[in-house]
């Protein structure tokens, strides 16, 4: 089971959304937070500045990226000193962005070009690996080449879109999620989620309760995975990742019950049995206590 993969399906939601700009100077552009949601932007051609609330401008060059895992607010300039006068790019414009009076023309040999991306997130269902993130994460030019070639292969569709275009751009900009999300989990130093995945006792516990989520999982079961007793692993894993295994599990099993409630037409029994409850009741309860609703009202507000 690949864990990231199996976390992504979750709670993504939506379609995609991306755009590419030409800005002539003067030029700023502000991005309204958008929670519930993850972007990134790659600096295609030229130099600019990103701005944030109290924080040292970052500035980025050519072929920089920056992703923003929790959607918080910030400005692109050709400056620090040049004030935004559109209004701010919230999360329901990003298909407009290419139609802001700021653009110039791409042909422009003196505009600078960005290609920007959003990603719309359940926010109920927002994983722990995500909300372990930094706010910004800068990936500078030629860091990661799978990762710049996908963008290359984006900006050539948004440029020039041919027959199939429609279905391929959202794929590029899954794959550019996950490849974003790669380059957060890898590191000399990894922590967190990534130390965790990578870890042979804690990955395996964790592919193991996301290859089966309704099994009848104790922790001694759980530690059986990774080669290691009871008591060990189970500090292991809470040290690493902050909560205890069967903790995380529940957690687990109820973003996967949100998920089917959403996308399937399955009974609340076939749902209860899929994520380990042997009653329609006792699932009611967990789901009802981890989201505010019982399930069969949560489904309703998605159909």
């Amino acid at each position: 089971m690949d864990v990231l993969s199996d976390v992504l399906a979750v709670m993504r939601t939506g379609r995609p959304r991306s755009a590419r700009v030409a800005w002539r100077a003067p030029w700023a552009q502000e991005f309204a937070p958008a929670p519930g949601s993850a972007g990134f932007h790659v600096l295609a051609r030229g130099s600019c500045v990103l701005l944030r609330a109290g924080a040292e401008p970052l500035r980025l060059a050519a072929g920089d990226i920056v992703f923003r895992a929790h959607g918080d607010g910030h400005t692109l300039a050709d400056s620090p000193g040049t004030r935004p006068i559109l209004p701010a790019c919230g999360p329901d414009d990003m298909a407009g962005l290419p139609a802001f009076a700021a653009a110039g023309p791409a042909g422009d040999a003196d505009a600078t070009v960005t290609l920007c991306g959003a990603y719309e997130l359940a926010p109920e269902l927002v994983h722990p690996m995500i909300h372990d993130l930094p706010d910004l994460i800068h990936i500078p030019a030629g860091r990661h080449p799978r990762l710049a070639a996908t963008v290359e292969h984006l900006a050539a569709e948004l440029i020039d879109p041919g027959p199939g275009s429609t279905a391929l751009i959202p794929a590029l900009l899954d794959t550019m999620l996950v490849h974003l999300l790669r380059t957060c989990l890898t590191g000399d130093h990894p922590t967190g989620w990534a130390a965790a995945l990578s870890d042979p006792v804690t990955g395996a516990a964790l592919r193991a309760m996301h290859r089966e989520p309704g099994r009848d999982w104790t922790v001694a079961a759980l530690a059986a995975e990774g080669g290691l007793s009871r008591a060990p692993f189970a500090r292991r894993f809470t040290e690493q990742l902050g909560r205890p295994p069967l903790t995380y599990l529940t957690w687990w099993r109820m973003a996967v019950a949100a998920g089917l409630l959403r996308s399937t037409d399955l009974t609340l029994g076939a749902v209860a049995d899929r994520v380990g409850y042997g009653s329609e009741f006792a699932f009611a309860t967990a789901f009802k206590r981890r989201f505010g609703v019982p399930p069969g009202r949560y489904r309703t507000g998605f159909r």
